[in-house]
């Protein structure tokens, strides 16, 4: 299927860039990938592991989320809040948008057997819900900071191609792959059958957000009220193979040697001023830290290695950001975004 989403000069100025992950968004995303067959070397593990710990009420809320095809609005609200913030949001919706919603997935697909007496029967809604609750756990919450890690390494190169060459540059450049800009209109692939969709914005604009799980398509979230979200595959799975393993990723210990040089000033320094400037580029580090572009490379190697910062290409330039757990490190909350 190809989108074709029709922009406005309105609709431009109030495309957005997502201040942060967007949970039920990426769970949704990680729900079709467990009954997929993408990325096999990746995620075939990862499915496994994961299919055989679901709960019967996991399960339950699992069949409402086809590998494709259409599934309700109101399990993925298109915000950026906390996970358990946006799963309390998912359980307290009314009862009239779940009928609302359901009547329209059932234009499309076959729902469930089950899913005629969720508006009304409260244990079910409740299994419902716990279920999908359980599919957070699962899927999203032991790798919760490498998503928001890849989602924060994503914004820092869209704000570049933003401040490059404004929100038409942003949008060429996204991810070419699945996203063509073709003024005044965006072209987007994904992988459902049918052929083209006009979407016409009228003044809403767009948001922009990376997903670590959607992998092998773009995907347009439209509930015909809020600011459409646009979602596409982020980066190249390098993150994404850190995603598939068995445990969430630790912390590095403090006697590793790479984690152990960072007690030494000058890499102290480089973290610290990359901290403070999040996107800065080597020569940038090195002119802040006071320090030769080569050292500043050199620290910055390092540090990536110890997984405490994350670098990002825009043409050819690289943009040092720190990672959560370079932040912990430090004691620095992350920088709130102002675009």
């Amino acid at each position: 299927m190809v989108y074709r989403i029709h922009f406005t000069a309105e609709d431009l100025t109030r495309t957005r860039i997502a201040q942060a992950a967007m949970p039920m968004i990426e769970l949704h995303a990680a729900a079709r990938a467990l009954q997929q067959r993408s990325q096999p070397a990746l995620l075939d593990t990862w499915r496994r592991h994961t299919l055989s710990r679901l709960s019967p009420q996991a399960r339950l809320a699992l069949s409402m989320v086809p590998p494709f095809g259409e599934s309700p609005d109101f399990l993925s609200p298109m915000q950026s809040s906390t996970p358990d913030e946006e799963l309390e949001r998912v359980r307290a919706t009314p009862r009239r948008q779940i009928i609302e919603n359901l009547a329209s997935v059932a234009e499309t697909r076959t729902l469930p057997a089950w899913a005629r007496h969720l508006a009304d029967d409260t244990d079910l809604r409740n299994d419902f819900f716990d279920g999908w609750a359980h599919l957070y756990t699962q899927l999203l919450q032991p790798y919760w900071r490498q998503i928001t890690d890849l989602h924060a390494s994503d914004r820092t190169l869209r704000l570049q191609q933003f401040m490059t060459g404004g929100v038409e540059h942003l949008l060429a450049q996204a991810n070419p792959r699945w996203m063509q800009w073709s003024p005044p209109v965006l072209k987007i692939r994904t992988v459902l059958r049918t052929t083209v969709y006009d979407l016409h914005l009228e003044g809403r604009g767009i948001v922009l957000t990376p997903s670590s799980f959607l992998t092998s398509s773009a995907a347009v979230l439209d509930d015909g009220h809020a600011r459409p979200v646009v979602t596409y595959p982020a980066g190249k799975h390098e993150a994404l193979s850190s995603l598939t393993v068995l445990s969430p990723r630790p912390a590095a210990p403090r006697g590793t040697t790479a984690v152990t040089a960072l007690l030494g000033k000058t890499r102290a320094a480089v973290l610290s001023t990359i901290a403070e400037h999040p996107g800065c580029t080597t020569t940038e580090l090195a002119a802040l830290s006071r320090i030769a572009p080569a050292s500043a490379s050199e620290h910055a190697t390092v540090l990536r290695e110890a997984g405490l910062i994350h670098t990002t290409r825009h043409r050819n330039r690289v943009l040092h950001s720190p990672s959560s757990l370079g932040r912990a490190l430090l004691n620095k909350p992350a920088s709130r975004p102002t675009a």
